[in-house]
């Protein structure tokens, strides 16, 4: 049996490698302070470009079939391919045989053919893009460009397209380049409107949380620099792969939070030392950095190990929002531990300016919060059953959580491509709007059309077109029975792939999203396990203690669960879909489970490291399992809960306004926060540092002999 031994109280008697950095930093201002206006300045020049930069698709599955399909035909097929544009022309009165709907057509012509990024724009044709009473037609511009700059060709055109309306006749330009156009359009104005919300919501909290204006102030500091210079370095990425615009938003957002989480440690921590112990200020800038410090730069570790396992996820969109968000992170943490610590140095006594008359800036320890610590003491078992049952009520209906790719409900009704796909449909059929793309060896045309023909998920095909150039290629295009959206599709694509001849690719916009939905299905159980995995291992790593590292890392799930449970009653099931302002779909969107996954574990071990962290220091201070959880809620409790506050109040603000998938990143992310840091954080973890006692922090010796040595109390 191995043996254990408990860590013994050890106590840092001089300034770490974190201190000693902060020390350099007050040593060296002038040099550090030219670095990040450097860094600032020479960043924040390429920042304004962000928006308009930053590409709007890669929701695709690379290596999928669908993918093959769709380079396939904009490469042979004249840019007949899923991401073309299809511009709708509607008569209400009549059919567009008339004067005014035949110039109105010819104008979209022009206008299409002349935009050098479209390629064959094909006027409509009776029985295939021509409704029979001749009052809807589609016009198709094909791509001539990949799927992010066709975005941003849809976006240029749309509002020039729909210019040329009449009172009688509609031009709506659709297709999955318009829906990413006006989603990101719908999205970007959620996202600043929120903004609005959330900045003076933070900024009260901070000032309660703080307890004075200035030191309120400096988590904005930092969250600025972090800001212009993620967005600077993004437009700069962009050059060299496609960067997704929801990269700049979830960046935004973490930096917001995660730059407030670690302000407010450090700054707490600061005063303390400062001038609840009499240190200098050199001496409280090398204490703070060696404690709080060591927690930020741990979390921030865990934040980025985290997002890194999305990268497992082969789709771009995945892929460079991760991205985004890590390069965001690696922003702040350096905002954190070089400029925080020069500006507390500069500034010192003069961050307690403009205090609220209550506030004792000295105050570490918080009576409050170290009498809860003792009541959880004396009732452990009460309160961590009553917490586990909660989280486990919330978490049930996460077993009838069904997932899908986004449907034509997350824009707004009076956008152009929803008007657009509303009217093919209502002219040419449900599956209109989701054409199925097949591109076969012209060798194998007849039987391929034959085949689709028979399925009895086809409502129509259309005659097979050969390729524009030399190659042996035919595309033929089918219309299936049902919406785009329908789950019965995965079984018309599944039937034909399986019953096609060998040469046939199935693909279009539909069976992208399946081909990505499928990729999502298989890719989360790896990430969620490498998640989970990794956040121990950091844990492990940083307390040295396996019991309470695997049980801090469990706990993160029971919060998770919750939250995904909350999410299917209101965005599957539909409950308080008209307070929140939302058509619901019937399903949570697919890329939920493994993006907010990653970034809810990421938050929750964001609390779980300071909680932990201090525990530690002062395990490590008396060797008492008593004072390590009473002290650890003592002095991480109201940081804890302060940085909850605002983290909530971030998230739930981007659930009030915009298109549905932000409202689902508000509410499940708000929901995961708000039951992570209050239940979790504040009661069921020290419950489990309650019941575990000293085995807390046991460590087999083995296991004590290959760890680095890493101490959190200082002296």
């Amino acid at each position: 049996m191995a043996q254990l031994t408990e860590t013994p109280p050890s106590i840092k008697t001089g300034p770490g490698p974190l201190g000693r950095l902060g020390i350099w930093v007050t040593e060296h201002r002038k040099l550090v302070t030219i670095v990040w206006v450097a860094i600032v300045i020479g960043l924040g020049i390429f920042a304004p470009a962000v928006e308009k930069n930053l590409s709007g698709a890669g929701w695709q599955a690379d290596g999928s079939e669908s993918v093959a399909v769709r380079e396939l035909a904009e490469e042979h097929f004249g840019g007949n391919a899923s991401h073309a544009i299809q511009v709708v022309v509607h008569s209400t009165d009549g059919s567009l045989e008339s004067e005014e709907g035949q110039e109105v057509l010819g104008e979209v012509v022009d206008i299409l053919e002349a935009e050098p990024r479209l390629a064959e724009v094909l006027q409509p044709m009776p029985g295939v893009s021509l409704s029979q009473d001749g009052s809807t037609a589609v016009v198709l511009a094909g791509a001539g460009v990949d799927t992010n700059e066709m975005v941003k060709v849809a976006t240029d055109l749309k509002e020039e397209l729909q210019e040329l309306s009449t009172d009688a006749v509609q031009v709506n330009p659709t297709g999955s380049s318009l829906l990413w156009s006006d989603f990101n359009e719908a999205n970007l104005e959620a996202m600043m409107t929120s903004e609005m919300y959330s900045w003076p919501v933070t900024m009260a909290i901070l000032v309660l949380a703080f307890g004075a204006l200035v030191a309120a102030g400096l988590p904005l500091l930092l969250t600025l620099a972090g800001l212009v210079a993620s967005a600077g370095s993004l437009v700069l990425l962009n050059e060299f792969m496609p960067v997704s615009i929801w990269a700049m938003n979830f960046a935004m957002m973490f930096s917001l939070a995660l730059g407030i989480d670690y302000a407010l440690f450090l700054v707490v921590r600061y005063r303390a030392a400062r001038e609840g112990h009499n240190k200098t200020a050199r001496q409280a800038v090398a204490e703070t950095m060696d404690t709080a410090g060591k927690a930020v730069l741990l979390s921030g570790a865990t934040v980025l190990i985290s997002l890194s396992a999305v990268m497992l996820v082969p789709s771009p969109s995945f892929r460079s929002m991760a991205g985004g968000i890590m390069i965001s992170v690696v922003f702040i943490l350096a905002a954190t531990l070089t400029l925080l610590p020069l500006v507390l140095f500069k500034l010192d006594h003069k961050i307690n300016k403009f205090a609220l008359p209550w506030v004792h800036t000295g105050e570490h320890r918080s009576p409050r919060f170290q009498k809860w610590g003792e009541h959880l003491w004396r009732h452990p078992l009460a309160w961590g059953v009553g917490s586990v049952v909660v989280l486990v009520a919330l978490a049930a209906p996460i077993l009838g959580l069904k997932t899908a790719m986004p449907s034509i409900k997350v824009l707004p009704e009076d956008a152009s491509a929803r008007v657009g796909y509303d009217l093919v449909q209502d002219a040419f059929g449900d599956g209109a709007p989701g054409m199925l793309q097949v591109v076969a060896d012209s060798e194998d045309a007849e039987a391929t059309s034959a085949a689709l023909a028979a399925d009895a998920g086809i409502a129509g095909v259309m005659p097979a077109v050969p390729a524009a150039d030399d190659s042996d290629l035919v595309l033929i295009q089918a219309s299936p029975t049902v919406d785009p959206s329908d789950e019965e599709l995965f079984d018309i694509v599944d039937r034909l792939r399986a019953d096609l001849p060998d040469s046939a690719q199935v693909g279009g916009a539909a069976v992208e999203n399946i081909d990505l939905k499928n990729q999502l299905d298989e890719s989360t159980p790896i990430v969620i396990a490498v998640v989970l995995a990794l956040g121990f291992l950091l844990l492990l790593f940083a307390l040295q203690a396996p019991l309470i590292s695997l049980l801090g890392t469990l706990a993160s799930l029971l919060s998770t669960g919750a939250a995904f449970g909350v999410a299917k009653l209101v965005f599957q099931d539909g409950h308080g879909s008209s307070l929140l302002g939302f058509e619901h779909q019937g399903f949570l969107d697919a890329w939920a489970p493994v993006f907010f996954f990653a970034m809810i574990f990421a938050i929750a071990m964001d609390y779980t490291v300071f909680l932990l962290a201090s525990a530690k220091e002062h395990w490590e201070r008396s060797g008492d399992a008593k004072e390590a959880m009473v002290g650890s809620l003592a002095h991480s409790g109201r940081v804890i809960f302060a940085a909850g506050g605002v983290m909530v109040a971030v998230f739930f603000t981007f659930a009030l306004s915009g298109p549905l998938p932000p409202k689902e990143m508000g509410v499940i992310l708000g929901v995961a926060v708000l039951l992570d840091a209050f239940l979790v954080r504040l009661v069921l973890l020290p419950v489990m540092l309650r019941m575990a006692g000293k085995a807390a922090w046991a460590t087999p010796a083995w296991l004590k002999r290959i760890l680095p040595t890493i101490t959190f109390a200082h002296d």
